[in-house]
């Protein structure tokens, strides 16, 4: 047993919450900020500005995400240059064929390949060969065994939402809200899941005032501690960044939750907010304010007439009600030492 601690030592294999479920998950967050949030950011305003290079450049970082996540998890784990640069493959393939649970299949399984990497780097005299081949094998062969089956786990969530479409609407409203918004935090997609499903109308409104809560509420209650750069990389990126603050502590994570489930059923019931765009675009939140152009070029499309209230109703719920809800609740859980200065640092 010594014998096996010095060796994993050795190899710097630290087999810890601390590492897989804090370091390496922190890292993957802002692999997908460079590429998959990056990239749709970029491509939106391309599009909507009518300039084709910003689009090529963002559909490029959005077919490089599983790669992207995969390398960042591999620097975090402090991963031999062959082990990392297999990695590359290994994210691609994972991200490819997890679907709607393609990040979490990243995370669980660039970890795997790259540790047992680590553990062949250097053991030979062909280590040019053996450690990318050991790396590739297992990391491909989990993604080809694995990914599939994690996709379709994610997936589940995707029967509660569509289960509670067909709930009167201010039920539908609490749970497909703080359902979407939950799933757009964690590692899995929310974007994926809301497409697989069709989510638009009042249920696709509902779930973009769930990733509104999550996205917006992390960014304005965490200013303290992240200051303008965190405000922009939640706001407009992804709460995912929160993720390993949310593993360490994960009470912080209430006051966007229940903003989610104040804001969902005012869409549904009061502003009567739908997306009319693309399903895609529910889970999208204000990334790249994704989830508000949908809801807008949904209105152009169908010929809608947009009325003042729609107006107020879409800024309402995207971004005036999340900041103050979140920040409130916050505030609360401040005073009571539930939340404390520093649990919701980023590593930015």
């Amino acid at each position: 047993m010594n014998t096996i601690k010095a060796f994993l030592e050795k190899k710097n294999v630290k087999i810890s919450l601390k590492r897989y479920g804090i370091d390496a998950l922190g890292a993957m967050a802002q692999g997908l900020f460079a590429s998959l949030l990056m990239g749709t950011i970029l491509e939106t305003l391309g599009s909507q500005a009518n300039i084709k290079l910003l689009v090529d450049i963002g559909t490029f970082a959005k077919m490089m995400s599983g790669a992207a996540m995969a390398v960042a998890i591999g620097q975090a784990l402090e991963c031999p240059p062959l082990v990392l640069f297999s990695l590359i493959t290994v994210g691609y393939a994972s991200n490819s064929l997890g679907g709607a649970g393609g990040p979490l299949a990243v995370l669980i399984i660039a970890i795997l390949a790259g540790e047992f990497g680590k553990l062949v780097s250097k053991e030979t005299k062909i280590d040019i060969l053996v450690t990318p081949a050991v790396t590739l094998l297992i990391g491909v062969g989990l993604s080809i065994w694995w990914a599939p089956v994690i996709g379709k786990g994610a997936s589940t969530l995707g029967e509660a939402i569509r289960w509670a479409t067909v709930l009167k609407p201010f039920t539908m409203g609490v749970i497909v809200s703080v359902i979407v918004g939950i799933a757009l935090t964690l590692p899995i997609s929310s974007a994926a899941i809301c497409a697989a499903l069709s989510l638009t109308g009042l249920a696709g409104g509902a779930a973009l005032a769930g990733c509104c809560a999550q996205m917006v509420g992390f960014a304005v209650m965490s200013f303290k501690e992240n200051g303008v750069g965190g405000l922009v990389a939640q706001g407009i990126g992804t709460s995912m960044l929160q993720m390993p603050n949310i593993v360490k502590k994960p009470i912080v994570w209430l006051p966007p939750i229940i903003a989610s489930a104040i804001t969902g059923p005012i869409a549904t019931c009061f502003f009567k907010l739908k997306m009319e765009g693309a399903p895609i675009s529910s889970g999208m939140g204000t990334c790249g304010f994704v989830g508000q152009i949908g809801v807008y070029t949904g209105w152009v499309t169908k010929k809608m007439p947009i009325t003042t209230f729609d107006w107020i109703g879409l800024f309402m719920i995207s971004f005036i009600l999340p900041a103050v809800l979140t920040f409130v609740i916050a505030k609360i859980m401040r005073h009571f030492n539930l939340i404390e200065d520093g649990d919701l640092k980023l590593d930015l």
